[in-house]
């Protein structure tokens, strides 16, 4: 499950990069919650969360739909 997951960030990572930000994925839990690390200018970003839902949960949830939640950590 972890491979597929980062095979998948690594398809969101451009736009997230073009921004001026990235996300490393930190761990798949056996409860299916990936666990990302927001870098670069994601990190403080108001929209951060926004990102987070809209953006990285969505596409990981569209092609993974096991996964149950996305986390910061």
């Amino acid at each position: 499950m972890f491979e597929k997951v980062n095979e998948i960030l690594e398809q969101i990572r451009p736009s997230l990069k073009a921004d001026g930000g990235d996300v490393e994925l930190v761990e798949v839990t056996p409860e299916n919650i990936v666990k990302v690390r927001l870098q670069g200018a994601c990190k403080g970003c108001p929209m951060s969360q926004m990102t987070l839902r809209m953006g990285v949960e969505r596409v990981l949830r569209e092609e993974i739909p096991e996964i149950t939640e996305v986390v910061a950590v």
